[in-house]
């Protein structure tokens, strides 16, 4: 039996990243999106067409509750539900200290976190009656590291989200296991946009491996996470950041 999964923000760079390795990996794929419905239309056609699985894209805002009950109820009408949740719709809204709002930092929130929430707990009744589910959530290496105030929002978000993935691996076990990747810096189109050649290559220099990831070994990680094989690993958080030694 097919398994089905649902990843938000599922039209971005990681997230597209995600869609392809668990669709080639087999699986029945939802492209979750807010914005961008033609952008997931059309990774929709890409991937029917070259791997044959079953794929929707489905609108749905995952810090307003209707909406992720609208968008869960439209999966399990067509595809019977969620039987994977790849929580990656994120927002940031870097500014300096002096001009941040409560307002923005409310709206990160709520979507970093809330949003994940929201989420999780729609598709738990599933996971539970068929005893079985598998839930990741895409934080970041901010979650961890001490960065700067341009992004203070952010990072207390995944730092959140970070401490949400441990309570809902307590809450949700023993049948669901909930884990998440905190990727550093990749190298999607929105992560590099507006950088300068000195400041990347300064970045650079901090990570071991000397060069920034790419969507698709984020991606690869979540497909081995969501796997059999990875059965016996629950309630942590692994870091995919070429060995970062600081922060911007």
């Amino acid at each position: 039996m097919s398994r089905t999964v649902l990843v938000t923000g599922g039209t971005g760079g990681i997230g597209s990243a995600v869609v392809y390795a668990m669709a080639e990996a087999g699986y029945d794929v939802v492209i979750g999106y807010v914005q961008a419905e033609e952008k997931a239309r059309d990774l929709q056609q890409k991937i029917t067409g070259e791997f044959g699985v079953r794929c929707m894209a489905v609108r749905g805002n995952v810090a307003d509750e209707e909406d992720v009950d609208a968008m869960i109820t439209a999966i399990e009408a067509e595809l019977g539900g969620v039987d994977i949740l790849i929580n990656n719709a994120g927002i940031d809204l870097p500014d300096l200290f002096s001009r941040k709002t409560a307002e923005q930092f409310r709206r990160v929130l709520d979507v970093n976190v809330v949003g994940a929430y929201n989420c999780a707990v729609r598709v738990w009744p599933h996971m539970k009656e068929q005893g079985y589910g598998r839930i990741i959530n895409i934080s970041s290496t901010n979650g961890m590291n001490t960065y700067y105030p341009m992004c203070f929002d952010y990072d207390a978000s995944k730092a959140a989200l970070n401490a949400l993935t441990h309570d809902l691996a307590v809450q949700f076990a023993p049948f669901v296991h909930v884990n998440a990747v905190a990727p550093g810096f990749i190298g999607t189109p929105k992560e590099l946009e507006g950088y300068d050649p000195e400041f990347l290559k300064q970045e650079t220099e901090k990570i071991l491996v000397q060069r920034y990831g790419k969507p698709e070994e984020v991606a690869s990680l979540v497909r081995f996470l969501v796997s059999d094989e990875a059965d016996y690993i629950n309630n942590t958080i692994i870091r995919i950041d070429g060995g970062q030694m600081g922060s911007c």
